[in-house]
């Protein structure tokens, strides 16, 4: 179960973000390496379109918890790192339609660019799924890519 809270004497929480969430009930910690805008084949998906970016970032997070019994409510923590700060709004209507209240504590960054030229996104999340949905994930061999084939895992 989640609980958001405003502190007081802290500024306001604007947007769909929690300033504070307290997390109780016994579950597992599921950390999300960075998602981004890429298909399957690793093609991005929206280029140039900070909606379509963020909604197939969200699908893919959805898809990762998915893969051990979570959902997108499960979400405790997101950071974002964006390369413009033009299409926040965007960001925000799209998130709320992943995310319920209490919302994720949130952190956004503006960085210079990501590891694509063309992504404008992504998203780390750690979500907490509870004992009752949570599925162990199917062990894989850690795989690393050369870059020059166009693989990146860093």
């Amino acid at each position: 179960m989640k609980t958001g809270f405003q502190p007081p004497g802290v500024w306001p929480s604007f947007g769909c973000n929690s300033m504070g969430l307290v997390v109780s009930g016994e579950g597992r910690q599921v950390l999300l390496s960075g998602q981004v805008a890429w298909d399957e084949k690793r093609h991005v998906v929206g280029v140039g379109d900070m909606r379509a970016q963020t909604e197939q970032t969200f699908r893919n997070i959805q898809a990762s918890l998915a893969a051990v019994g979570g959902e997108m409510d499960d979400v405790v923590s997101i950071v974002t790192y964006v390369t413009t700060p033009q299409g926040l709004s965007d960001i925000h209507d799209v998130r709320t339609k992943f995310f319920s209240a209490p919302y994720p504590v949130s952190t956004l960054v503006q960085v210079a660019a990501l590891v694509d030229p063309d992504l404008l996104i992504e998203i780390t999340a750690t979500a907490i799924v509870p004992l009752d949905r949570y599925r162990e994930p199917e062990a894989v061999e850690a795989k690393t890519f050369d870059v020059s084939e166009g693989g990146f895992n860093l």
